[in-house]
Order: structure tokens, then sequence, then C-alpha cells
């Protein structure tokens, strides 16, 4: 089963400065951290931002390509973890309405998702087993600075090895 994600935002890991993106379920409460590159993280960045770059990203430039063999990519799936990194396919149709899926690195899908407006989904049992609970009114909506205090120190201390099965 997938359920369906959004993106939170794009943040820095301390102490090493690395880049997570976090997603969230859309009808839940469990966030999924993945570690990304600097330049996949601006890439993300940017489309949640809307920032037009004067040339085309690798992300924009694939969306150009979709859409002049006028394709459609109708999600994304963030689809396992193994030895701490992520796996996850792109879910295209092409013009004759014949699906295709590609694999590509959750950075790069989620990128390409925000850009094309698609779907982005993640496998229930991926959830299950590395997805962090957090209440509602942990993040977004912190009622108080002490709870979204304790969401950041939580982020500070984890690592992409906590995610290894």
């Amino acid at each position: 089963m997938m359920v369906a994600m959004e993106v939170v935002g794009v943040r820095i890991e301390m102490p090493s400065n690395q880049p997570i993106v976090l997603l969230k379920e859309i009808d839940g409460v469990r966030f999924l951290p993945i570690w990304v590159g600097a330049v996949e993280a601006t890439a993300i960045a940017f489309a949640q931002q809307g920032v037009t770059p004067p040339r085309p990203l690798t992300h924009d430039l694939l969306q150009d390509v979709l859409e002049s063999l006028d394709a459609t990519m109708t999600s994304v799936q963030i689809t396992a973890i193994e030895e701490g990194v992520f796996y996850a396919n792109l879910q295209l149709r092409d013009a004759t309405g014949t699906s295709l899926v590609v694999s590509a690195r959750p950075s790069d899908a989620i990128a390409l998702a925000l850009r094309t407006h698609s779907n982005i989904l993640a496998d229930g049992e991926l959830l299950d087993s590395v997805g962090i609970e957090i209440p509602e009114q942990g993040i977004e909506g912190a009622e108080s600075t002490q709870e979204l205090e304790a969401f950041r120190e939580f982020l500070e201390q984890i690592n992409p090895e906590d995610f290894a099965g």
C-alpha cells in the first residue's frame, strides 16, 4: 500500500551540515527524513519556493523532456531503504497511455515531482519501519516553542545510519 506524502521542506542536519528533505504523510503524523545532496536540496527548495533559475537545472530539463515527449509523470514512489540508502521510482505514462517505471534517487524524484505537480507516495511498510511519528501539533502548528525545539533537537541527533534496516 502506498501512502500520500507532502514535502515539508529541506532542513540542515547538525552538526554534519547534511541536507535532509522532510516528507510528511498527508493524512497522518509520520515523517520520513531523507538525506540528500546539496545540489538536490537546492533544486527541491527552488521548486518549493517557485524560483526559476535563468537557465534550466537538470530537473527543469527533465520536466521539459517529458513535456516534449507528451509524457506525464503520474507519481513518485519512495519504495525501500537498504543499508541506509532510500530508493524511488518515477511512474510515467507516455502519449499512447503506456505506463513506464524508471528507477531514480528519491532526491531527484522529489525535485521532479514538485516541478510536475506529481503525487509523492511512500511504501506503507517503509513508513512503518523508518517513519517518525510526531503528533500533529509537533511541527507546523507547534503550540509551544518547547515542542518545536524538541523536534529540532531530535533532527540534530539522528543520522543516516539510524535508518539502516
